[in-house]
């Protein structure tokens, strides 16, 4: 198909709405502003008023410039299951009189969904004004991402093992992909036996280019990807959470067949992203995704790996397997689909011939590897009794047999 899967992104975050900083009651400021620490404790108090749903209080002292926002940002958040929101101070700076300017990363988690939080960096100005210190400026830092609900009022459909949020989007057209994400989970765990939460977070913004301002990056490297996974590769059970996110456009044109093929991939990064490292080279944890998503279809590989069966039918066998670089979003569309379909007919290469549970013993090896320098190869060694050249050599005939 020409919609191609995509790779884990890292990213999910949220955003933090302003504040008031009220220090000391009615004595004067220090002369340097307050410290990491007073601002920490007016964004704990802050923070407790959201989840408590406690709006005065989350509205009492606010900069009046920044309260209508923040207003509908409140009420936008009520359509989420918050289960924590904090924020952590990691930096001050004082930029003038009665002026500072303070970093921040703030973390959410969605109740009975994540385990970790998902996290973003926030730069806040403030200033003194009759001995009261106001939040006046709230922005992303340079290359975070925007949140969902700030494009918009958020539709919140519960599937049985997900949650899909989407912003300009029906209610049917949510609730059709809840199922095919309640799908996906058993799918996966019945491939994948690890340690993971068994559910999964789908957002669906209202178009590619709203994709791109939660992902923080330019539409276009997103047009003719079907959906990404953002997350931390290798945080451990408390890594901030995953999320999967949906390009409407792309999504919308293909069949059922292919939409539960991209949401079951993409719940395997979520599955899998405790035990993928920077060890893990591309086309292995995108191979094993789309393993996972044709396991049991009973599609062929000629139907799986279209374009590599072409190449391979003209006499053009790849030497190797594909790189990191191959795997690059707006490069050429035949190019990724055959870095993908590479990857996939390994992962096939590996369960057919040494058995699925050394498939998933070689990835959990990999992943644990320190570094990426030795990972595969120690892996293939271990695991699979193998070397790569003669790794390679077997994927490159197994291309040929399925393919030619």
């Amino acid at each position: 198909m020409a919609v191609r899967l995509s790779g884990a992104v890292r990213g999910a975050a949220a955003v933090l709405p302003a504040v008031v900083l009220v220090l000391g009651g009615c004595a004067a400021p220090a002369p340097d502003g307050p410290s990491s620490r007073e601002i920490q404790s007016l964004l704990d108090q802050h923070a407790r008023a959201l989840l408590d749903r406690d709006e005065p209080g989350y509205l009492a002292a606010l900069d009046p410039a920044l309260a209508p926002a923040a207003r509908t940002e409140f009420d936008r958040l009520a359509k989420i299951p918050l289960g924590g929101w904090s924020y952590r101070v990691t930096d001050v700076d004082r930029t003038g009189e009665g002026r500072v300017t303070a970093r921040t990363e703030l973390g959410y988690r969605i109740k009975g969904y994540d385990s970790g939080p998902a996290t973003t960096e926030r730069v806040l100005d403030l200033a003194e004004r009759d001995g009261r210190w106001y939040v006046t400026g709230d922005r992303a830092a340079e290359g975070a991402p925007q949140q969902l609900w700030q494009q918009g009022e958020v539709t919140t459909v519960t599937g049985a093992r997900s949650l899909v949020l989407g912003v300009g989007q029906s209610q049917e057209r949510l609730r059709e992909i809840a199922a095919a994400a309640d799908r996906a989970v058993p799918a996966v765990g019945d491939a994948w036996h690890g340690n993971w939460a068994g559910r999964v977070v789908v957002l669906v913004p209202a178009s590619i280019d709203a994709m791109g301002r939660l992902l923080g990056g330019p539409a276009d490297s997103y047009r003719g990807i079907a959906a990404v996974t953002t997350g931390r590769a290798g945080g451990g059970p408390t890594a901030p959470a995953d999320r999967v996110i949906v390009n409407p456009d792309a999504y919308a044109v293909l069949g059922a067949f292919g939409r539960q093929l991209v949401l079951t991939h993409e719940t395997t990064h979520v599955a899998t992203r405790v035990q993928t490292t920077k060890a893990t080279p591309v086309w292995l944890s995108e191979g094993f995704a789309d393993w996972v998503a044709y396991r049991g279809t009973g599609r062929t590989a000629a139907q799986a790996a279209p374009e590599l069966r072409r190449a391979v039918r003209a006499g053009d066998l790849p030497a190797e397997l594909p790189d990191d670089e191959a795997f690059a979003f707006g490069g050429d569309a035949d190019a990724l689909a055959r870095a993908y379909e590479g990857g996939w007919l390994a992962c096939e290469l590996i369960a057919d011939r040494w058995g699925e549970e050394r498939l998933t013993a070689f990835y959990r090896a990999v992943g644990a590897h320190p570094a990426r320098d030795g990972a595969v190869e120690k892996a293939l060694r271990e695991v699979l009794d193998t070397t790569p050249d003669e790794f390679t050599a077997d994927w490159r005939a197994y291309l040929g047999e399925r393919l030619g």
